[in-house]
């Protein structure tokens, strides 16, 4: 027996679970006593939920990480897959969002990104397609917001704040 939970709320209890969760909000798999295929996020990638199920009928369980996320799409931070990542390696970082450097693609960072310590495939597979059939067109980092960490465990939490004054 397994329950696919989508979304942070369901994977970890959602923002309502923060410190001091003064209503005991807790994850799907905390609430029934069950194992979870977690599909992180706030908003969850539909293409990571649909694979999920996919797997999950045509394949029997997908490769889980520690804490219930399948591989195939918890497998790599999205700082790895960003594409600002060469500005990452040169040193170079946006000094705020209004900057022409944050305007010409570097680095967020500084800016309170937390694409390093959050795994998901957003930078890959990315969200808001035009049409059936089509992959997304764009993700957070793209559009020039940081990575708030929506994937990972009690996020609202440890990752905070989600920007960092500049």
């Amino acid at each position: 027996q397994v329950a696919i939970a989508v979304g942070a709320c369901a994977c970890y209890g959602g923002v309502q679970a923060a410190a001091p969760n003064p209503t005991g909000s807790m994850s799907i798999s905390e609430a029934l006593g069950i194992p979870t295929i977690n599909i992180a996020g706030c908003p969850p990638n539909p293409y990571n939920i649909v694979g999920a199920v996919v797997h999950l009928l045509t394949k029997g369980m997908p490769e889980l990480d520690e804490i219930g996320r399948p591989v195939v799409f918890f497998g790599e931070t999205v700082h790895d897959t960003c594409e600002r990542l060469p500005h990452f390696d040169a040193g170079e970082f946006a000094t705020s969002f209004d900057s022409e450097e944050a305007r010409n693609g570097w680095c967020l960072y500084e800016l309170g990104c937390k694409g390093p310590y959050t795994y998901n495939n957003c930078a890959k597979v990315k969200f808001n397609r035009l049409r059936p059939g089509e992959q997304g067109v764009n993700w957070p980092v793209q559009a020039g917001h940081p990575c708030i960490g929506c994937s990972e465990p009690r996020f609202w939490d440890m990752m905070t704040p989600f920007y960092e004054p500049s």
